[in-house]
């Protein structure tokens, strides 16, 4: 065999090696260790992006795409759970969401002013990100430890209310540094504007119209239905794509509306069954990789600051407005630590405003990539251990 022979060999199967080495380690782990399977995955990433595995590279067409579309789904799942009456009995779980979301923006913002290399609107962006949680890294350690209760219901309130606070103010930056470069007003904000308000309609429609589609033969069974969640994600995440929307966002008012329009989902379309376990192996293992290990390097203190940073602020508030909330101190702090992921929702977000013309999302990424790291491989850790230890979760060998 030549080397090219060879070469060719390792581009050919890199990605199914690498897939199949995450979820064969991540089981093991699981089982010995009990860590948590994201942080598995997300360990092979780095690994395999470090040896720089021939194949294995981030530029290659569709990869991107296939990770949006694995994140459109636990978006899609995210929303479907999110209660909005619950907003309304309990206005304080709004409350708590949108002033913990607030004061992580601030707080990471003045932080972020110590490294002058920083331009304003790369701080305003890394800000923007640094609100939302990880909704693929917490629902996958909820599934894991099938978790139920207070505390699980609240981070999955409060991640949904970060991820679209900070699809918003990224978006509010993304015009405002658009207006600086081209100097008008009209068309930055009317681009912002129109992203975000076309794709909660797209999405909304779609939700509007499940009921329907799942009137057919097809979604008779169990797996039809999920057959169809599948394809109509992946529906809207091409249309967001064409249209250059937020797909994020349409995915998760997707969710929201098919909830309200009184769509029924089993346990196992929620998590779309072997389709939705290889699409997060996948998710996980493309987000570590896409990290430049250089980046990774340079922002390690910058990275260490802002996850202490991002962790006082959110845990600051849920304490403080555990009790008017309905839960206890203890709760609260576990409600403020199982938020501690921030992952794959940064990466594809910052992706995303580069497709519309964001000069600075290189820089941003790469400004972040410290912290990006850390929560991934230790955020699912502390949210596990913050639901074991709010009782809410089954042990994990029962998993």
């Amino acid at each position: 065999m030549t080397t090219t022979d060879l070469s060719f060999l390792l581009q050919s199967i890199a990605w199914p090696l690498v897939l199949l080495v995450a979820w064969l380690l991540a089981d093991m782990l699981y089982q010995r260790w009990h860590l948590p399977r994201v942080t598995s995955y997300v360990a092979v990433g780095m690994l395999a992006g470090a040896v720089n595995l021939p194949g294995l590279t981030t530029d290659i067409s569709g990869l991107p795409f296939m990770a949006t579309v694995a994140l459109s789904l636990v978006l899609f799942e995210l929303g479907y759970r999110i209660n909005l009456r619950w907003f309304l009995a309990n206005p304080w779980v709004l409350l708590a969401g949108l002033l913990e979301s607030g004061l992580t923006f601030g707080l990471v913002f003045v932080a972020t002013g110590w490294w002058p290399e920083l331009g304003l609107h790369v701080r305003l962006a890394i800000a923007s990100l640094a609100m939302a949680s990880s909704p693929a890294g917490i629902l996958r350690v909820v599934h894991e430890l099938r978790s139920a209760g207070q505390v699980t219901e609240r981070i999955v309130h409060l991640t949904a209310i970060n991820c679209l606070l900070s699809v918003l103010v990224l978006k509010v930056v993304v015009g405002a540094r658009a207006l600086d470069v081209s100097g008008n007003v009209g068309h930055a904000a009317f681009a912002s504007l129109h992203v975000l308000m076309t794709s909660v309609v797209v999405g909304g429609a779609l939700g509007f119209a499940m009921p329907r589609l799942l009137r057919g033969r097809w979604a008779a069974s169990a797996d039809g239905a999920s057959v169809v969640f599948v394809l109509s994600v992946i529906l809207l995440t091409t249309a967001a794509y064409g249209l250059k929307l937020s797909p994020l966002l349409a995915a998760l008012t997707f969710g929201i509306v098919a909830r309200e329009r009184r769509v029924h989902l089993t346990h196992n379309q929620r998590n779309f069954g072997t389709a939705g376990d290889l699409l997060g192996v996948f998710l996980f293992v493309y987000i570590a990789a896409v990290l430049e290990w250089s980046d990774v390097v340079n922002g390690l203190l910058l990275g260490a600051v802002l996850v202490l940073v991002r962790v006082a602020a959110k845990t600051l508030v849920t304490v403080a407005t555990a009790r008017v909330s309905g839960i206890t101190v203890k709760k609260g702090l576990m409600t403020g630590l199982a938020l501690s992921p921030m992952s794959a929702f940064v990466v594809l977000l910052v992706a995303q405003t580069e497709m519309v013309k964001f000069d600075l999302a290189t820089n941003t990424l790469a400004a972040m990539a410290g912290m990006v790291l850390i929560l991934e491989l230790l955020g699912p850790v502390v949210t596990q251990r913050a639901l074991m230890a709010a009782r809410e979760a089954q042990t994990p060998t029962d998993g």
